[in-house]
């Protein structure tokens, strides 16, 4: 069984324009006045590998810590598009018809139009992931999105798929419990070679 960390490192990694960049503050240090080290972090939800949750872009929509955890956690299935926009055309053409948990590999630059991301809800998929800072692009965010979250599938974005071949694996990405937000980071990992799960 191999363990393949599909994270992105949270204070290096490349930040939504216009996200704060996130920062660490240390406000204890171990020595003559404290007894340990103790660290503040300061930064966006959804800075690095994290998951959206439906009230990121739906009025009164569900935080992350009222989504169910089994879309996070199971069986997945990993491929490599070209970079730049996926149509419901290419969707339909190139996508597995059937499958429950899906990871976009498109080395940064692959967007969901409104249409494929419709495609893909109308075919029962619980979570979708990709390697580019967001599954929408500049200029049309909105539709993506909404077409995903109002069907209640998990979205992951900044995703580091580059040691990762097509393929079959199981997704272990469960987004931290956050009260109330609209997203939250994950650690996100890959087993390969599983052998006792089923989908």
């Amino acid at each position: 069984m191999e363990i393949i960390d599909i994270s992105r490192r949270f204070f290096s990694c490349e930040v939504y324009p216009g996200d704060p960049k996130p920062e660490a503050e240390q406000i204890a240090e171990i020595g003559d006045d404290s007894e340990c080290n103790l660290t503040a972090v300061h930064a966006c939800v959804h800075t690095g590998t994290h998951a959206d949750a439906p009230l990121h872009f739906i009025p009164d929509g569900m935080p992350i810590d009222e989504m169910a955890l089994e879309p996070y956690i199971g069986p997945c299935t990993v491929i490599e598009v070209p970079g730049g926009v996926i149509t419901g055309e290419y969707v339909d053409e190139h996508f597995p018809k059937e499958c429950r948990r899906l990871l976009v590999k498109g080395g940064g630059t692959a967007y969901f139009m409104d249409s494929s991301a419709q495609e893909l809800t109308e075919r029962g998929l619980w979570l979708i992931g990709t390697d580019s800072l967001s599954v929408g692009c500049k200029g049309n965010q909105t539709g993506p999105h909404r077409a995903f979250l109002s069907e209640g599938v998990a979205i992951l974005e900044g995703l580091d798929l580059t040691r990762v071949a097509p393929g079959e694996y199981f997704l272990f990405a469960p987004p931290v419990l956050y009260d109330g937000l609209d997203g939250a980071p994950v650690r996100a990992v890959l087993i390969k070679d599983y052998i006792f799960w089923s989908k």
